[in-house]
């Protein structure tokens, strides 16, 4: 597959970014009778620094299996904010207690514990409201809305946010390597890979696609999540924070199972190498028009490296 340069990927990622930056801000301005401060949270951490990835790989998918950039929105911008909502608790003191997301001081720093809390319930809930509210398809609504409750509860997101943050009772340790890397991916499938995944079906429900076609995109998506986490894993060792936007080397200090912990550097690109191919496979099956994706597949693992 013949890939065309990242100068276009980059420039189609930011395309991705401002459509939906400018689509999330013109909805939250008709909450009109929001609290201020809660609003002007929500939109520290909805509008603030970001490559935006999950709402592109909606776009970019919608647009690989026939539908356009309009008609994936609602489901872009419901992804931006359950991931948002993610980031501001994730950084909580209680979770994994950062000062430093994006590049900027965390939520909770600007505007204290108890407002970063509920801005981010509020993007929880605006998130499911942008759905109910903007697909105008009430089948598809639902079928949309019941993609992202499964990729966020508590199989998805946050049930993997208990599996790598609070150590659950009944965990037991794991003996060998083999046990580890089963939990390992088990723990990225969920919190990282599980709405990765739901980005990219939404993308292809949002343009009425095909069972067949959902489910060619469905293993795309859980190519690129587990991929996306191993290079996140990678960067944690190897990145400086100013790179990061955010603080580095936290996941080996808390004890954290991570690909290269527990594989090594070698081990771990290899297991990358193989996510990529499983992903450049799955792009040739839907042919020309998902080209984007494949360079967006490429561009997300050379941050490895």
């Amino acid at each position: 597959m013949q890939l065309q340069s990242s100068q276009n990927i980059t420039e189609r990622l930011d395309a991705c970014a401002k459509a939906a930056d400018q689509y999330l801000a013109a909805w939250l301005d008709t909450f009109a009778h929001t609290p201020r401060q809660l609003k002007d949270a929500i939109a520290y951490s909805l509008l603030g620094p970001g490559k935006r990835i999950r709402p592109a790989l909606t776009i970019l998918c919608a647009e690989a299996v026939g539908g356009t950039m309009a008609a994936a929105l609602p489901a872009a911008g419901s992804l931006e904010l359950i991931h948002c909502f993610s980031l501001v608790h994730d950084d909580l003191p209680a979770m994994d207690d950062d000062d430093l997301r994006r590049g900027r001081p965390t939520n909770h720093k600007v505007f204290g514990e108890a407002t970063a809390i509920l801005a981010g319930d509020a993007m929880h809930t605006l998130a499911f409201e942008l759905l109910a509210t903007r697909v105008p398809d009430a089948r598809m609504a639902v079928r949309l809305v019941q993609e992202l409750a499964d990729a966020t509860g508590p199989q998805g997101m946050i049930g993997g946010q208990v599996l790598d943050t609070c150590h659950p009772t009944e965990e037991k340790p794991f003996t060998t390597s083999a046990e580890g890397l089963t939990k390992l991916q088990t723990i990225h499938r969920m919190k990282t890979g599980a709405l990765i995944k739901a980005a990219c079906r939404m993308g292809a429900i949002s343009a009425a696609a095909d069972d067949a076609t959902v489910q060619t995109v469905d293993q795309l998506g859980c190519a690129i999540g587990l991929a996306f986490q191993i290079v996140d894993d990678m960067l944690d060792v190897t990145a400086s924070d100013a790179a990061m936007g955010k603080r580095t080397g936290k996941d080996a200090e808390a004890g954290k199972l991570t690909y290269p912990g527990l594989l090594g550097m070698d081990e771990t690109r290899r297991h990358l190498a193989a996510q990529v191919a499983i992903a450049e496979a799955m792009v040739k099956h839907l042919g020309s028009a998902a080209n984007p994706l494949a360079q967006l597949v490429h561009y997300l693992a050379d941050r490895g490296h």
